[in-house]
């Protein structure tokens, strides 16, 4: 049973991620409502299983020297692709817009401070 219940968390946790982002960071913008913490929240979740472990193992000598700050680097590149998959899905309403490069920043910051706190938790 518990196989089926982490999973459910997981996108339950990544969509409150999307949510305080979404909240909180100045011109981040998004439609679909409720579908889109959904969808969204698995899609992160997806990333986390596939991408992040690849980035991370490809970037360990930064991540080694700048002390892991450059987790914010992996944590946008998470984001971008986010965004990049949601656009290429096309599904109906539901998308997300970062207006800048600052945005990413900053996104990506929140993205780790929330995903710290669930870990501790």
């Amino acid at each position: 049973m518990g196989f089926l219940i982490s999973p459910i968390i997981g996108i339950a946790l990544n969509s409150i991620t999307l949510y305080v982002i979404t909240t909180f960071v100045d011109g981040v913008t998004f439609t679909g409502g409720i579908k889109f913490f959904i969808i969204g929240g698995a899609v992160i979740g997806i990333l986390n299983f596939i991408l992040k472990p690849i980035l991370k193992l490809a970037v360990l000598p930064i991540l080694i020297i700048s002390g892991g700050l450059f987790f914010m680097i992996v944590n946008g590149i998470l984001l971008w692709s986010l965004t990049y998959i949601l656009n290429y899905l096309h599904l109906s309403g539901v998308s997300i817009n970062f207006p800048n490069l600052g945005s990413y920043v900053i996104g990506a910051v929140v993205f780790g401070i929330v995903n710290w706190l669930v870990n501790l938790i």
